[in-house]
Parts: C-alpha cells; structure tokens; sequence
C-alpha cells in the first residue's frame, strides 16, 4: 500500500456497497489520524528562520545585540512588525467547547485541531500560527467568555492576528464581536467568517451552473450555531432575500415569535436573525423545505440527519450543502439518489469540499500584509467572490464548484483579493499594490513547501510505515463488516 491517500475508496474490498465504502472511510481516517499523530508526537515545530554563520551570531540573535530591537519597539510599537515575526504570526485561540463534530472535548482536547489549523496556515498561506487551547471556565465550572477576551487582550502584542476557533455560542458572539472593536489587530473567528466565507464561495458558484440569482432563490438553513448563523447574514448582505430564508436550530425554526431567543439576551445574534427571516413563521423542516432551491446544512453529524424524502421535495437541480462534520448530515451518493443537483460537504474526499482550509490561510495573510486592524464581513465576501470566480475560470461543474486544496495558486489570489479590500475600506495601516501582494504571497508559501519537502527529502521529517496505513485499513474493514 502506497502512502498516496488520493483514491482512497480503491483500497477497500471491491464488494462493499457505497454506503460501506463512505463508513469505512471515516473509520479509516480517523484510525490513521490518531496514529500518524501518535508517530510525530503532533504535526507542527518551531524552526529558525535566521542563520548561524558563527558563534558569534548567538550574540546578534540574543543578547547583548538584541537590546538595540527592544529600545527600538519600546521606542516605536509599529517596528514591531518589522524587527519580529509578530506580523506573520497568528494566535490560535480556543478553549475547545465546540471541536468538529465532538462538542466539549477539555481544554486539551482541541489541540489537535489548532495544530492542525496551524499546519495549513503555514503550507497554504505562509503564515505562522500558535495554538493556544485555554482554560476558561470560572470557580463554578462555566465556560466565561470574558476570560478568553482578557487573555487576547493580554497577548495582543505578541501577534499579528487572532484566529479564534471552536468557541461554542452563545461565548463566541460575544468574545469575537468585543475583540473585533477594542483589539488593534484582526480578530476573526473562523467557524464564523471563515465558514460563511467559503459556504457563499460555493454557493456562487452552484447558482451559477444552476441559472440562479442569488436574491430569488429560497434558502434553508439546518443549525443555527455560529457558523449558519454567520453564514446566514453574509449572503443578506451579498443580496439574498431574508424573506425566502428560513433557518432551524435544535428546537424549530427561527422567527419573530421565538420568545425563549428572545429572552436569552446572550443569543442576540440568533435573535436578529429571528426578526429578520422566516416572515411566515414556517415551522417544520419538511414544510419549509417544499420547493427549496438550497439547503445548508451545519449541524449534527449524520449520515441521517437529513432524510432523502426532504430533498425529494426540493426544486429541480436543487443544491444541497451537508457539511457537518466528521460525517456529513446525507452522504452524497444518497443526496444524489433523492434528486440533489449538486452536493457539498465539508470532507476532502468528496466532490465540493466546502472547508474552511480554503479560505482563513489566505485571508489572515492578506490582512497580515497591509497590517489590517480587522477582518470586515466585505473582506470575508471578496475572498468568496475569488475563490468561485477562481472555478469559473477552471471550469465550473456539478462536482466542481469551489478550488481545491491543492490548486495552490488560488491562495495568493484570495489573500491580494482580500489585502485590496482592507485598503479599500480603511483597516489597512500599509498601503500595498495587488501586484506586490500576490507575488509575496506566493513566495511565502513556496517558501513554506520547500521547507517541508526539503525536512521530508533529508528524513528530519520521517516517513511513516507503510504498516501504519495498512493497520488502519484493516480496522477500517473490520469495523464495516463485524
């Protein structure tokens, strides 16, 4: 077994039906994630970016000849985006109550994904990233969101943005929109902005194949946590018709006769929307889902959350995101069995993966370059904007309608994309031309993968045994099969 992960349904029994092959999957990926993670005691390292060309350079590096850059910044705090790496660094901040598909998972628990979101800011957009997993519950063992407002504000001056990450709402409404007014740096919370910025990517591009303009079209929203909530007011403010929205969380859908919303005045976010959606009250899912042209799914891992006979009911080349995490709400296949036009979920081995990994890696670095004091909703539709017109460009289908990870040079685009907007609107400290951007930024992350691949060609970066990946796959069948 090769340890090329890129046809992965190819190494599994040729007997198993769709429905096995998508289980095995996930069981597979996860076994192999716990032990490659277990292999490399993690995934990221601090490295030096300077030379040693001597002993002596111990001396310019430290001390004594360092002093001369701490009066410099004491001097002039804006230096410090030049005489540190603080302007290509960001802090990861989570105090992990909502990780992926697992809720709650401790303080601790979450580091894994930070890393994980680390690894690709470094290897897609050439920034690097901190993760800081946090403890934030008070003395009677609540989550506070004051205390992660405290601690950003406390490590402001290390960093040149703060991307914060898994913080469950109702705390993440309010750390993200204290720290976005009184930070001096971006605070942008990635299941948030990140989400809907790659979500309307998508979207553009699948009304595109579809004939549809964006302001006639009925939306559906399954969940109403920090990310479809987000997502929600991003495409109102692209032109979708709130009057056509209808959005569900755990307990039905929203509207202006949601009093226990209303009442909880740490859902404000969930309770604009309540107002602004939804102005015929339409209660059940199945209901609201007859004639639908999209649905968008974030919400509890399936792969039965949402039932075929819904999808059934929907439009002609109806367009359904199902991209809970690690298991879509509908596999694909059965998207496409109940009559789905185009299916995305938010997995790298299906068609359309709607992912985050997309977006944040070249939205932090364009910010990081013009030294934005913040990430604006606009900053967030001009990156989705470039990623669909990136696919219309390669060719828009129905299993293609946003980049890829690997297409590489989507990123430079999005981040200069990204940098002339934040100049545009006047949160940018350094004016800098497109041109200038995107050539940086693709320096950055060639930089970024040379670096890795010369690590992995010289074995200080080893490489697993191909036992590990043929471990995982046997599991994976075993648990499929009993």
């Amino acid at each position: 077994m090769k340890l090329d992960l890129t046809n992965i349904e190819q190494m599994f029994p040729a007997d198993f039906s769709e429905e096995e092959s998508a289980k095995a999957k996930t069981v597979f990926l996860k076994k192999l994630s716990e032990s490659a993670h277990k292999f490399y005691n993690g995934k990221i390292q601090t490295a030096p970016k300077a030379g040693i060309y001597g002993f002596n350079w111990f001396n310019v590096w430290y001390t004594p000849g360092v002093s001369q850059v701490s009066t410099t910044i004491r001097d002039d705090e804006s230096t410090s985006f030049e005489l540190s790496n603080r302007g290509n660094t960001v802090a990861i901040v989570s105090d992990s109550t909502r990780v992926l598909g697992d809720g709650d998972v401790g303080p601790s628990g979450g580091l894994g994904v930070m890393e994980g979101k680390a690894f690709l800011m470094k290897y897609l957009g050439g920034v690097d990233a901190v993760p800081l997993c946090v403890n934030s519950r008070n003395r009677e063992g609540k989550n506070d969101p004051d205390k992660i407002i405290e601690f950003v504000k406390m490590i402001e001056p290390s960093f040149g943005a703060i991307n914060l990450e898994d913080i469950s709402q109702p705390n993440c409404y309010k750390v993200l929109d204290t720290l976005r007014e009184e930070c001096q740096i971006p605070v942008w919370h990635d299941d948030a902005q990140g989400t809907a910025s790659v979500t309307l990517a998508g979207l553009l591009s699948a009304l595109k194949i579809t004939g549809r303009d964006i302001g006639a079209t009925k939306i559906v929203l399954l969940g109403a946590g920090a990310s479809n909530s987000t997502i929600a007011r991003i495409l109102m403010l692209k032109g979708a018709n709130p009057d056509k929205m209808i959005i569900f969380d755990s307990k039905g859908s929203l509207h202006k006769n949601r009093m226990d919303v209303k009442a909880d005045l740490r859902y404000y976010r969930k309770w604009e929307l309540c107002l602004a959606t939804n102005p015929h009250q339409i209660e059940g899912i199945e209901t609201a889902l007859k004639d639908a042209d999209v649905l968008i799914a974030l919400s509890q891992p399936g792969p039965d959350t949402i039932k075929p006979e819904w999808i059934q009911s929907m439009k002609d080349k109806s367009i359904v995101f199902a991209c809970a995490n690690p298991v879509p709400e509908i596999y694909p296949y059965k998207a496409k069995e109940a009559g789905a036009f185009i299916i995305a979920t938010g997995r790298g081995d299906f068609p359309n993966q709607v992912n985050n990994s997309l977006g944040f890696p070249a939205i932090l670095k364009g910010a990081l370059l013009v030294r934005a004091r913040k990430i604006t909703d606009e900053m967030a539709i001009v990156a989705a904007e470039a990623l669909s017109e990136y696919a219309v460009k390669r060719g828009l289908r129905q299993d293609y309608i946003i980049p890829t990870m690997d297409e590489i040079e989507v990123f430079p685009v999005v981040a200069a994309a990204v940098a002339m907007q934040a100049i545009k609107q006047g949160v940018a400290r350094m004016e800098i031309d497109y041109d200038t951007i995107l050539q940086t930024v693709k320096k950055d992350i060639n930089n970024a993968r040379r670096m890795t691949n010369v690590l992995m060609d010289s074995e200080v970066i080893k490489t697993p045994p191909e036992k590990m990946l043929n471990d995982a796959m046997a599991y994976a069948i075993k648990t499929i099969r009993g």
